[in-house]
């Protein structure tokens, strides 16, 4: 059995935590946007945090189970409705057969993550269900979801089931905000800039333009200067690389950025933050504050020590459940 797609809201695809490991061959790793809500609500499941899930864009649409089953929602706060009834994010929810899951406003954020006990059951392009929509390649049929498309669910479940209304503990979720304040590294080229750069950088406020999708979010602000005109072999890039546009804009790669680039790579957004920017929608807005590599390291730790104990407890938890 499966979910229908009864109606696909603006832009809905199947996604993961990316396709690694091919970018030596030019291909982009795609993958969520949110990956943090994507690993807590997969992990909240039960599920590998890797699983795929359904990325929904703002505004989302509508969605028929056509057998009972658990999901969590996480991400943006977009109006979540199970038949009626409010489905709170990072929370464990049951969906008996035929109910429908709707969207009906917003609070806050601009992508909410779908994730099934048991996960999706969607054929793998290059170890990975994350849909490359301009290959057009991977995930559902390559493409975003249509009304009538039906995703079966993966034969893999097993009888360890997490506790319906189990929840993610306020201490795991992002800060979500429509004027974050971003952590970030130098980039490799961060010292061409002038010195007067170098500090409109760390204290101006930036604006999202409309003109921004996955692959970039185009920043608006005060134009940035280099020492002097620099023409530079392509680099790598990575999700989160600031780049500086000829025009002295910034651009913030994002999920589909390409794997190399010539512009110069100013900084680089930390994971831990990469939610941040993900929830942002045009005209939101960010600034960005420095921080050393060995701080970035030191927050990403942390991090995945407190995911490794939530996998601990959800395990426990379901042992519980069935009074193991």
């Amino acid at each position: 059995m499966s979910i229908l797609i009864k109606k696909p809201g603006i832009l809905s695809t199947v996604q993961d935590l990316g396709r690694c490991g091919y970018r030596r061959l030019g291909i982009n790793p795609n993958g969520v946007m949110d990956r943090t809500a994507t690993r807590l609500v997969n992990i909240l499941l039960g599920n590998d945090e890797n699983a795929a899930v359904i990325e929904m864009h703002f505004p989302a649409g509508e969605i028929v189970f056509e057998r009972d089953c658990l999901f969590a929602l996480g991400g943006g706060s977009l109006g979540a409705h199970l038949d009626g009834n409010a489905a709170i994010n990072w929370r464990v929810h049951r969906a008996a057969k035929d109910s429908t899951l709707t969207f009906s406003n917003r609070a806050f954020g601009n992508r909410s993550y779908l994730a099934i006990r048991g996960g999706f059951q969607i054929e793998k392009w290059l170890d990975s269900a994350s849909t490359n929509l301009t290959a057009k390649i991977g995930g559902f049929d390559g493409r975003k979801l249509g009304s009538g498309d039906r995703i079966e669910f993966a034969l893999n479940q097993d009888d360890a089931s997490p506790v319906v209304h189990q929840q993610i503990a306020t201490s795991l979720i992002p800060s979500y905000s429509r004027f974050p304040t971003v952590r970030v590294i130098k980039g490799g080229e961060f010292d061409l800039l002038n010195a007067e750069s170098q500090d409109i950088f760390e204290i101006s406020n930036y604006k999202i333009s409309n003109n921004s999708n996955r692959m970039g979010y185009r920043l608006n602000g005060e134009p940035l200067t280099l020492l002097t005109p620099t023409e530079l072999l392509s680099s790598a890039v990575n999700f989160g690389t600031i780049q500086l546009l000829p025009d002295g804009q910034l651009i913030v790669l994002m999920a589909d950025h390409q794997t190399s680039g010539g512009y110069p790579r100013v900084a680089h957004v930390i994971e831990r933050d990469l939610p941040l920017l993900a929830q942002l929608g045009g005209n939101d807005g960010v600034g960005f504050h420095l921080i050393d590599i060995a701080a970035a390291e030191k927050i990403t730790a942390a991090f995945e020590r407190d995911l490794n104990l939530l996998k601990t407890g959800v395990r426990l938890c379901s042992k519980r459940n069935l009074g193991e």
